[in-house]
């Protein structure tokens, strides 16, 4: 099986919209939209403590399941190093983040609009010699200036946090992060690190997704603020 054909077998909320996987990911929706801040979240990274967590299958599952509820959602992938929305939307990888920051195309060139109502994707571009100094610049955070007069929610996929600095410098950008653990393989350990790497500049952590959970724990959301 081909890798864009697995990526997008992946996308549940798109494939089997009233199968229990997808209806487990509208739940995070609604507990994402009812988390406690006073103001509605416009940008949510998503990330996870270390590789093959699944935060980029719950991340494009979580932008289609806001899109289905009538968002206008935009999916940028900031995983420069190890990107994925391409694949798994069948986009173009040509443009995107990389090429934006380095101002070798302009924003309106490098979204483009997916099959599924109300959702774009900025994929990550060419991986360049520097990510972590792209995502800390100034040209970023005009960008995701720009993106919030555009859309309702920014939803950021990053690379793993224990791996590269780039998470961190991205959640100081966010007004949430989710951190998806894996049942089962991630001991706590890492998942404690990873949490307090990111509470060490200041982001605000909403909760952690249990992926790949067997029963009554399937899904599961955990508000860190409950």
């Amino acid at each position: 099986m081909s890798r864009l054909t697995e990526s997008r077998k992946r996308i549940i909320t798109d494939r089997q919209p009233k199968s229990p996987v997808a209806e487990a990911y509208r739940t995070l929706r609604t507990n994402l939209q009812y988390s406690g801040l006073d103001e509605p979240i416009r940008t949510l990274m998503v990330t996870s403590a270390a590789p093959q967590e699944g935060k980029s299958t719950t991340i494009n599952n979580l932008a289609v399941a806001y899109a289905q509820g009538d968002c206008r959602v935009l999916l940028l992938d900031a995983d420069m190093r190890k990107p994925t929305a391409h694949f798994a939307f069948g986009l173009s990888n040509r443009f995107g983040l990389s090429s934006v920051l380095a101002g070798q195309s302009e924003l309106l060139e490098a979204v483009q609009s997916t099959h599924v109502h109300n959702l774009s994707v900025l994929t990550s571009g060419a991986t360049p010699p520097n990510p972590a100094e792209m995502l800390a610049s100034r040209k970023m955070d005009k960008l995701l200036a720009d993106l919030r007069e555009r859309y309702d929610l920014i939803l950021i996929d990053t690379p793993p946090v224990l791996a590269v600095s780039d998470a961190q410098i991205v959640s100081t950008k966010c007004e949430g992060v989710l951190l998806v653990v894996k049942a089962g393989e991630l001991k706590r350990g890492p998942a404690l690190r990873a949490k307090e790497q990111l509470s060490f500049v200041g982001a605000r952590m909403l909760g952690v997704v249990l992926n790949q959970a067997k029963g009554k724990d399937a899904g599961h959301y955990y508000n860190y603020n409950a």
